[in-house]
This record gives structure tokens, C-alpha cells and sequence, in this order.
């Protein structure tokens, strides 16, 4: 059985990280950690931040403070998002 999820490679400043569109609230630390865990497989030997709304819609990103920082001010338009299928 494959799944899809919604996520992004980023490499800036000679970090590469990736980026991984959750459905839950990332205030949950628990939550935040099964996640990073699960995705571990598919983005190997890379920081990975999680991206979820809140109950009003906003975007709040979840890992590293230095990269969380970073994404804060880029607008979500140009991350290079991308659809991967996963068996």
C-alpha cells in the first residue's frame, strides 16, 4: 500500500533539509516526534521540519530553531513543493 504526503528539499546556506506539510497541530511535541521519526526513511541524514496549521490556518513550522527562523521569512510560494508517493 503507498501513501502520498506533501513535502520539499530545501538546500540554503550549504544545509540541505526537507520539509514535510503535517495534518496535525505542531504545538504536540509527542506528535512532532512520531512524525519525524516515521519520515526519517524518506529524507535520510537531513534536518526535518514540520509544517502544520493551527485552528485559524496559519502555517507553523516545527525543528531546528536556526531553520525554523530561516523559513519564517520566506514566503511558502517558493519552496519547492512537491507530491512524493511513498510504498
Amino acid at each position: 500500500m503507498s501513501y502520498q504526503i506533501e513535502g520539499a528539499i530545501v538546500k540554503e546556506q550549504d544545509v540541505t533539509f526537507a520539509i514535510v506539510v503535517v495534518k496535525h497541530n505542531t504545538q504536540d511535541n509527542s506528535e512532532n516526534q512520531k512524525a519525524i521519526k516515521a519520515y526519517r526513511h524518506i529524507f535520510p541524514d537531513m534536518p526535518i521540519i514540520l509544517l502544520g496549521r493551527d485552528s485559524q490556518g496559519e502555517s507553523t513550522y516545527y525543528g531546528p530553531k536556526e531553520l525554523v527562523s530561516f523559513l519564517v521569512k520566506v514566503d511558502p510560494h517558493r519552496i519547492p513543493w512537491r507530491r512524493y508517493i511513498i510504498s
